[in-house]
């Protein structure tokens, strides 16, 4: 069944563009495109992941393998930090305040201890922080203008770094700002740069544990 916007929003093609030509599937039509509220998002979210982006409620499109490599992330990242007490790593269902109106939940967040003077922790819902680090495993249904908008967002709130897994290839795209990157092939080494000095991975072995199609 389509999904219809209801009238009195904007136009379907201005809400798509603003979005980031975000699939038409993924935009949530209660409450109306442009109304919705952060408790609209904990209390409207709980069968699957959601963000809430300019008062609109959009599903984060995770498939199993994603989920599968976001994982393995998370984990790798905190073997490491339990030898080296530098933060902590949070997976993708962390509600994080960008900016008001604007609530994203990447894949992986690490936070260094210097986002929580006295190491004290929020106990909102919805924490208003911005990760030292943020990855995003890109999915199908991700757009290349919905993932460039969330660079300028990300890096806009104060991000030092960003890691974007592409979808069914084998490469980790490392940003430093939003029009900068390097990429990383799969017999190569992702490392924590300024962010996460010492981390290291190799990415064959990330990839190799996730099933991933071994490079062309």
């Amino acid at each position: 069944m389509a999904t219809t916007i209801p009238s009195h929003v904007e136009s379907l093609a201005d809400l798509l563009d603003r979005l980031g030509d975000v699939p038409l599937d993924r935009i949530r039509v209660h409450p109306a495109p442009g109304t919705a509220t952060e408790d609209d998002l904990i209390a409207g979210c709980e069968d699957r992941l959601c963000e809430l982006v300019d008062g609109v409620l959009i599903d984060k499109a995770v498939g199993f393998h994603e989920s599968l490599l976001a994982t393995q992330l998370v984990r790798s990242i905190g073997r490491f930090l339990d030898e080296h007490d530098l933060g902590l790593v949070l997976g993708a269902d962390t509600q994080l305040r960008l900016a008001p109106g604007l609530v994203r939940l990447p894949d992986v967040s690490f936070f260094s201890w210097d986002r929580f003077p006295g190491r004290r922790l929020p106990t909102t819902a919805i924490a208003a922080l911005t990760p030292d680090l943020a990855v995003e495993v890109l999915s199908p249904g991700d757009t290349r203008r919905e993932m460039a908008r969330k660079l300028h967002e990300y890096f806009g709130g104060g991000c030092r770094l960003v890691w974007y897994v592409p979808y069914g290839e084998r490469v980790v795209r490392v940003y430093t700002d939003p029009d900068t990157f390097s990429t990383l092939r799969d017999h190569e080494v992702l490392d924590g740069g300024d962010v996460l000095p010492g981390f290291a991975l190799v990415l064959r072995d990330l990839f190799d544990s996730t099933g991933s199609a071994p490079a062309a």
